[in-house]
This record gives structure tokens, C-alpha cells and sequence, in this order.
């Protein structure tokens, strides 16, 4: 992808704090892209919740905000900083990805004029909702196994008998492997 030469300044989300299924390898991503954004002359704004992180060293950015990650803490930066031409939310992992969503069905980013880049909203939504990635690889023709979506437990378990096992569970809207299950045998599931 070519280089923008419009964009300035880039808004970086961090992923807050390290969490089970989240690992810190946002941190280490995170530090590389804004080095390398810095290198190309591009002013950096960081907000991340967490202190304890190489991101947050006041090297990195050149400005580090230490605030929770909520629609209300991006826009009193944008509101600082009304400069910001663009928001890179890849480099904060599930975290980073939902307050972008959320900010962009709030019209945050059209309000301040921020191009959203390094992901299209459209993708996150498609990956995250099974059933719609699930029809969009069947549309391009690309094999996938049986699934199905199940809103109760009764429903699951009908579905988990017409398929058999081995058998996996997982949630939609969620990205950062966040509980995907795997159940070997019909009593682990009853089980569990």
C-alpha cells in the first residue's frame, strides 16, 4: 500500500492491559509502528490505558496519553489535538478494534475528520460475525467446515448432535482468541 502523503498525524489505540487470550505482542507490534512512523516524520498520538508498557515510554510517541480506552478519552484528544488526520486500531488487538467500531457508529472519526486506516471497519465486522464470514467464503468459493450458529444451549446441543465430535465453540465478535472451545466427546460437553 502506498504511503498517503496527506496524513500528518496518526492517533496509535493501545491494547490496555495484558490480558488472558490477549497476548503482549501488541505492545511489541505497537512500538514498531510508531518507530517507523516517527521515522517517516509522521507526529504520533498514543492513548493506552496501560502504564507499564514499551509503547508508553515517552520516547515512543510524541504525545502518551494514559487514559482509559473509551469513546470519551478519544474524543477529548481529538479535541486537543485537531491536527490528527488518521487512527491506526491494529495495534491494539481486540481492545483497540471494538473502540474503533464503537467510535465510528458514534461518527467520532467523521465529526473529527480521521480516515481510519490499517483495517477497513467492514472487515472487523465480517471477521468477527461467524455467520457473515462463513457466507462470505462460501460466496469466493473457499471450503469451510460445518457450522452453524447457536443462541441457547438447547440449540447447541441439537446442532453438536447432527454434527458429532469433535466438536469446537466459539464465540462471535471476537478476534483476540478470545474462549474457543473444543470438545472431544459428547460427555466433556454435557459436562461443562
Amino acid at each position: 500500500m502506498p504511503k498517503d502523503k496527506n496524513i500528518k498525524s496518526i492517533l496509535i489505540i493501545g491494547s490496555g492491559p495484558i490480558i488472558i487470550g490477549q497476548a503482549c505482542e501488541f505492545d511489541y507490534s505497537g512500538s514498531q509502528a510508531l518507530r517507523s512512523l516517527k521515522e517517516d516524520g509522521i507526529k504520533t498520538i498514543l492513548i493506552n490505558s496501560n502504564p507499564a508498557t514499551i509503547m508508553t515510554d515517552p520516547s515512543m510517541a510524541d504525545h502518551i496519553y494514559l487514559k482509559p480506552l473509551t469513546t470519551k478519552s478519544i474524543i477529548e484528544i481529538l479535541e486537543i489535538h485537531s491536527d490528527i488526520d488518521a487512527v491506526l486500531p491494529t495495534m491494539g488487538g481486540q481492545t483497540a478494534l471494538n473502540l474503533c467500531i464503537e467510535a465510528q457508529e458514534k461518527e467520532i472519526w467523521s465529526r473529527f475528520n480521521v480516515k481510519i486506516i490499517g483495517v477497513d471497519i467492514d472487515a472487523i465486522e465480517i471477521t468477527e460475525d461467524r455467520e457473515k464470514f462463513r457466507t462470505l467464503l462460501n460466496e469466493i468459493d473457499i471450503p469451510v467446515a460445518p457450522a452453524e450458529s447457536a443462541s441457547s444451549f438447547l440449540k447447541g446441543k441439537e446442532i453438536a448432535q447432527r454434527f458429532g465430535f469433535p466438536l469446537v465453540i466459539r464465540p462471535s465478535f471476537t478476534l483476540g482468541g478470545t474462549v474457543h472451545l473444543l470438545f472431544s466427546k459428547k460427555i466433556n460437553l454435557m459436562i461443562y
